[in-house]
């Protein structure tokens, strides 16, 4: 009798074990089902700080590279983790590379036709800011072979004279000064004419003509007066142009049409224009936007 209890009572105990062990493993189950969904949360918590956009890149002119590298600098400080990365070239290079599909948060340009160009091509964002001014001047090598003291002596027999290409920037200022000195009697409406005969080269850049001069390899090239900075002070000579035949260059900034980081350009932009912007622009030899 007593076997034959036992017997039955040893599928209810195996039953009732097994129940037990369901339920176990129903907790386990779900404590593993509820560790894995923390750990997604927490991990799509630390993917977003990673994989939201911390680097800004800006293509600027080359005229601005200076000026705007002290400006990241600071920009920088203020915004743990976000870093300003530079394209410097020329303003029409620039506007090329982004017409082809580069990528880029901010363009700012030493002029508004590639400016206007850019807007026009759909990269760049309808809203440019003029952010600053700047003025063209005559280099010259520091020895001076060529004898240049005027505007005038450019368009002297021998001299060799360094351009920046037309869409450039600098390059258009330049053509533009030779243009009316030409309308100016003591000049001769032959004037750009005879200075263009002595062109040797044209340069992508306003930096890569003032490095043939300060090497020696041309007598006069046109920069903006900021471009003659501490490292070729010394290899170089500022000819004045006069006045009445110099324009004001222009600066342009605006973020692009689709950009990979606009609250980052957004931010950069809105640096530049700011009083402290305005303040290094200023002490880089920049004349004020407003």
């Amino acid at each position: 009798m007593r076997e034959d209890l036992g017997n039955r009572r040893a599928p209810a105990e195996l039953r009732a074990h097994a129940g037990r062990a369901r339920n176990a493993l129903g907790r386990i189950a779900l404590v593993l089902v509820l560790t894995v969904i923390c750990c997604a949360a927490a991990c799509e918590r630390n993917r977003t700080p990673a994989t939201e956009k911390r680097e800004v890149v800006v293509f600027a002119a080359a005229s601005l590279t200076e000026a705007f590298r002290e400006m990241a600098t600071e920009f920088e400080r203020a915004r743990p983790g976000l870093r300003v990365a530079f394209n410097f070239a020329g303003s029409a290079q620039l506007r090329t590379q982004l017409a082809q599909g580069a990528r880029a948060d901010v363009f700012a340009s030493a002029d508004e036709r590639n400016m206007n160009a850019a807007v026009a091509e759909g990269t760049v964002a309808p809203t440019p800011a003029l952010f600053a001014r700047n003025q063209p001047v005559i280099v010259v090598p520091a020895d001076n072979p060529a004898q240049i003291a005027a505007l005038a002596d450019l368009a002297k027999p021998g001299v060799r004279l360094v351009l920046a290409a037309q869409d450039v920037p600098i390059g258009g200022y330049a053509r533009e000064v030779l243009a009316r000195a030409s309308r100016a009697p003591n000049y001769g409406g032959d004037f750009a004419a005879r200075v263009q005969r002595n062109v040797v080269s044209e340069e992508t850049n306003v930096r890569a003509a003032l490095a043939k001069v300060a090497l020696g390899e041309a007598s006069a090239t046109f920069v903006y007066r900021t471009d003659v900075t501490a490292d070729v002070r010394d290899r170089v000579r500022i000819i004045e142009i006069p006045d009445e035949f110099n324009v004001v260059a222009e600066y342009y900034i605006a973020p692009t049409k689709n950009a990979p980081n606009p609250a980052g350009a957004r931010a950069f932009i809105d640096f530049v224009l700011s009083d402290r912007g305005q303040q290094v622009l200023a002490e880089r030899g920049f004349k004020p936007a407003r």
